[in-house]
């Protein structure tokens, strides 16, 4: 009896090591795969490079979901992972400082993708903004057609990474910038029916290369676009002057920031509150769904449509 209770103990410490060494190969598989491995700052590079690549790489988002862009710090974690990727994508020095120096430690096996080159950055000191990002706006992936020099960007980038499988990524690339087009023509239509061309906006105004694109003005109590920046009451009050003399009836509110400077402004003038999303990050039921840049556009679209009278 006793010899068959040491029998059976053998066997399930057998069973229970078989198991672990299975898991381990399959962590050994998973991280030694053939695939390219890809870590970007911000959700728009992110899922422009989930496009390209599709099954052949794996593409990582450096920000948690949730966090507030802007405030960003890379974690000790972060900063192994990004040393161990294929393809590190970044804003560029204006939203992301901390990667200038990062950059210069990382060795030539990882490929350095700044989307922001060849694009010509405008100051953020612009229509009263503050000098947040030493003096340059880095929004450039809200532009429709800025998006799809991104796209070429990080398609180069990946190229170089892996050569093998360039007309792959190629292709893709060329289907998701047709997309892209399509999507500036949606504005394009929309905002030629507009009853007025002025967004009110009670957050940090990250659209200006959209509202140059599109011929918009737009208005924020906020100078700049730091997290940590509050609008005077001031400015507050002006704001809601200028609605009620332009008989505007919406205020547009951020993604993943307490909205209080737009509800305060709101319940002032009666004004109907709607998200304007500028797709820095996304929530975890966000990222959970599967929602792509094309899907927030498209919601800002509509929202905007409403703000602007394109439907009146």
């Amino acid at each position: 009896m006793k010899s068959n209770r040491i029998f059976i103990s053998v066997i399930i410490l057998v069973m229970i090591t078989v198991s672990i060494v299975g898991c381990n190969n399959k962590y050994e598989e998973d991280i030694s795969s053939d695939n390219i491995k890809i870590i970007a700052t911000l959700f728009p590079q992110y899922d422009f490079a989930r496009e390209i690549v599709k099954d052949k790489g794996e593409v990582k988002l450096l920000l948690p979901p949730g966090v507030e862009a802007h405030a960003y710090e890379p974690t000790p974690k972060d900063i192994v992972d990004i040393k161990k990727a294929d393809v590190f994508i970044y804003t560029g020095k204006y939203m992301e400082p901390w990667a200038e120096k990062l950059i210069k430690d990382l060795d030539d096996s990882v490929i350095i993708v700044d989307i922001s080159e060849g694009i010509e950055l405008i100051d953020d000191v612009d229509e009263g903004h503050g000098d947040v990002h030493h003096g340059k706006d880095p929004h450039i992936w809200l532009d429709p057609i800025y998006a799809q020099k991104i796209v070429d960007n990080i398609l180069e980038g990946v190229i170089k990474a892996d050569k093998a499988n360039e007309n792959f990524y190629r292709q893709n690339a060329e289907n998701y910038k047709k997309k892209l087009e399509e999507l500036d023509q949606k504005f394009v239509d929309a905002f030629s029916k507009a009853k007025h061309k002025t967004i009110i906006h009670g957050g940090h105004f990250a659209f200006g290369y959209f509202a140059k694109r599109y011929g918009l003005k737009y208005i924020s109590p906020y100078e700049g676009f730091s997290p940590n920046a509050e609008p005077t009451p001031k400015k507050i009050s002006e704001l809601i002057e200028k609605m009620k003399s332009l008989d505007i009836d919406v205020i547009y509110y951020e993604e993943l920031i307490d909205p209080k400077v737009a509800k305060i402004i709101s319940n002032e003038t009666g004004a109907e509150m709607l998200l304007l999303h500028g797709a820095h990050n996304v929530s975890k039921e966000e990222l959970e769904a599967g929602i792509t840049y094309i899907d927030i556009m498209e919601a800002n679209l509509e929202n905007l449509k409403r703000g602007l009278g394109c439907n009146e």
